[in-house]
């Protein structure tokens, strides 16, 4: 053999735990005692009951420490088995089998106590790690009374923990004699010496046969159950006669020889009685949230006229599918009713409805609302957070006012629907989210994308299935019956006795423009109940005036023929918005004269015979 194998193996053999201690001198000569043997794929090095005569060092490749099919342990290249039999007469404990090609040093007792005999360094060496052993396995017997010591406190605090658990806690054993219980389970059973008495005595027929029946099959045999619920309700029957129901779980303890069972009872009597109450009150929300729905037509949408009927199939045809939903419509004319209704109506109804306005959040942090952020991500995440498309997985998104969305953040929103992943901001994982986007807005987002403001390809993706949400103007009678509706809902909330609408006070609601919508009308409706007294409301002065409208379309102007005093208010109101953009200053480039196109000496003297003056 080699002189640089043979330093190597020496080396090896001073990696063992063994023979650490020894000198190279030492390590040489027991090396030069050592025989490598080789061994095949599961060939057997000795077995179990050997006398043992040597001890070995596995060079390469690996063993199994076994006892016919049980595994203790694999060893590998650098492990040592064995080496007690370089010091008593002792049999195998274990076999050790080859897993693979695996070659060992062998190192025999003869040699080994010849060196002990012979060479006083090696002796000394070998002793050394022997009393290093010893130390060690008295810090382990140290170990072992600390944590005896231990386990009594555990056992003293899950005395604490049963005796103060509320529920009953019952143990027993084969022959059903309770041999432990905590003060619920005394409580439970109104006796506080129930130990060794027969626990089954405690219930009724039905509940004691099914634990009798537990005990003796499923829980009798061989295989360990534990946690097991009890499959029915079991009746628990007091010595003072006192009846409760409980639910609870039993498992079995111990050996062969001696077997224990634990049962845990929780009394369930108010529980079900709450149960009852609850099932009650959900039959009757159920009942009041149909007659409500019977009511409002469909998902609170109040809707007679064609032109909301329409939009109503439209959100029939729409909400089974998954299809992209885009609502336009003015400011207020309840573009989240048809998104929630969407929802409501989708497969989608049982998970979450997101809704973000992307017109409400400040352009800086829309991207972190949307997509999420991680800590650190810009200045002042101090934490990391979940974005609302997160959010939003396996349900539903309402991007509200999206013609308000930044133009630099439209690309990452369209990769959300063309491949559903995004990237948090400050993150490079990518995240997967299966979500329906319903959007909305009140802007004409094809002109947008027309005039670079708005991406045509996102606005595409988006307008899949549109929707069109009429303004209430457009509604004919449907204004009256909402604000008929809504009169009854606020005078109810504000404790105010109810007024019906007259002829003329659908007249005055249907003849004003409703620039707000329905939004404008709930709030007109409210202060109308609020200033009401003794169950009249004056609509001339809530109304705001018709004439004056921003909302009179063209076709208005053009049919009707105003009077005189119609014309005088018109001019009035004309001049008044003149002096209050202007500042109420009359003459000069910046003038309200230079505004309307007429001389300030004229305009002064309109103002004068308007009686037009400037609010203090």
């Amino acid at each position: 053999m080699s002189k640089t194998v043979s330093e190597n193996l020496i080396n090896f053999l001073s990696e063992i735990p063994f023979f650490s201690e020894l000198s190279q001198q030492s390590l040489k000569r027991l090396y030069d005692n050592a025989e490598e043997e080789t061994f095949i794929k599961n060939e057997t090095l000795f077995k179990k009951g050997d006398v043992g005569d040597s001890m070995y060092a596995i060079i390469n490749g690996s063993v199994k420490v076994h006892e016919n099919n049980h595994i203790y342990d694999t060893l590998k290249s650098g492990d040592c088995f064995g080496e007690y039999a370089l010091i008593d007469n002792e049999t195998r404990s274990a076999s050790i089998t080859a897993i693979e090609k695996t070659t060992v040093l062998k190192l025999d007792r003869t040699h080994f106590l010849e060196l002990m005999t012979h060479d006083r360094g090696f002796a000394n060496s070998i002793l050394t790690v022997m009393i290093k052993r010893h130390r060690e396995l008295d810090m382990i017997q140290e170990a072992l009374a600390s944590s005896k010591k231990e386990i009594e406190i555990v056992n003293s605090k899950m005395s604490g923990l049963i005796n103060g658990a509320m529920d009953a806690i019952i143990m027993f054993d084969s022959n059903f004699k309770i041999i432990l219980t905590n003060p619920s389970a005394n409580k439970l059973f109104e006796n506080d010496d129930v130990l060794q008495r027969n626990i089954l005595f405690f219930f009724d027929e039905d509940s004691g046969n099914l634990i009798e029946s537990l005990v003796k099959s499923e829980l009798g045999d061989d295989k360990k159950s534990v946690n097991q619920y009890l499959p029915n309700i079991v009746k628990v029957i007091g010595s003072n006669d006192a009846k409760t129901l409980n639910e609870g779980t039993i498992n079995k303890y111990g050996s062969h020889e001696e077997t224990f069972y634990t049962l845990i009872l929780r009394n369930i009597e108010d529980r079900l009685i709450a149960e009852d109450t609850i099932n009650l009150l959900t039959k009757q929300t159920e009942y009041l949230e149909e007659e409500i729905k019977e009511l409002t037509s469909n998902y609170g949408i109040i809707a007679e006229h064609k032109t909301m009927k329409k939009a109503l199939d439209l959100i029939q045809q729409v909400a089974k599918t998954d299809a992209t939903v885009l609502i336009h419509g003015e400011t207020g004319t309840g573009k989240e009713l048809v998104a929630r209704a969407i929802h409501q109506e989708s497969k989608r109804s049982d998970k979450p409805l997101i809704r973000i306005n992307c017109g409400a959040i400040p352009a800086n942090l829309i991207e972190s609302e949307l997509f999420g952020h991680e800590k650190g991500a810009f200045t002042g995440a101090t934490v990391s957070r979940k974005g609302r498309f997160l959010l939003a997985d396996k349900g539903t998104i309402f991007l509200d006012e999206i013609g308000e969305m930044p133009l630099e953040l439209q690309p990452k929103l369209l990769r959300v629907i063309q491949e559903g992943e995004f990237d948090p901001v400050g993150s490079s994982e990518t995240i997967k989210v299966d979500v329906r986007i319903i959007a909305a807005t009140h802007r004409n987002l094809l002109e947008c994308s027309k005039e670079g403001k708005f991406r045509e390809d996102l606005y595409y993706r988006l307008n899949v299935f549109p929707i069109e949400v009429p303004a209430l103007r457009e509604r004919g009678n449907d204004i009256c019956i909402i604000a008929q509706d809504m009169l009854k809902r606020f005078s109810k909330k504000l404790n105010k006795p109810v007024v019906d609408l007259s002829d003329d006070d659908k007249k005055l609601l249907s003849s004003y423009g409703w620039p707000g919508n329905v939004r404008e009308l709930q709030n007109l409706i409210e202060r109308a109940v609020i200033v009401s007294k003794n169950g009249n409301i004056n609509w001339q002065a809530i109304i705001p005036n018709n004439s004056l409208s921003e909302f009179i379309t063209e076709k208005t102007v053009a049919e009707k023929i105003l009077t005189s005093k119609e014309l005088l208010n018109l001019e009035k109101e004309n001049i008044l918005k003149a002096l209050k953009q202007t500042k109420w200053k009359i003459s000069g480039a910046n003038g309200a004269a230079n505004l309307l196109q007429l001389p300030p000496t004229t305009l002064a003297s309109r103002i004068k015979a308007l009686d037009i003056e400037r609010p203090i």
